[in-house]
């Protein structure tokens, strides 16, 4: 009784187990080795990605740096602006005094 169970047993393991054990090893490894190359495939085009974005935002600062104005030019033209609206309220202000005296 135990020699039948014991090449009953030998049987399932020879003609089941062991071809599923190498099946399913085999679609791990397949899997394993697809998922590397799909890794390589998205670091390379992260990679270019990056590089494309980066040339794009140092191109990006280098025409801000040469068509926009600069801080200094910025203080001139607010100085400037504060002046003539003193000016203009000064006037305003001697055009009211004459108006009351009137």
């Amino acid at each position: 009784m135990e020699i039948e169970l014991f090449k009953g047993f030998q049987w399932w393991i020879s003609a089941i187990e062991i071809p599923v054990i190498v099946f399913l090893t085999s679609l791990i490894l397949k899997t394993r080795n697809e998922n590397i190359i799909t890794q390589e495939k998205l670091k390379n085009i992260t990679n270019t990605n990056y590089i494309q974005l980066k040339d794009a935002l140092n191109s990006y600062k280098l025409e801000v740096a040469k068509n926009y104005a600069s801080i200094n030019y910025l203080k001139d033209v607010e100085k400037r602006l504060v002046g003539h609206l003193l000016r203009i309220e000064e006037k305003l202000e001697n055009t009211m005094k004459k108006g009351k005296q009137i």
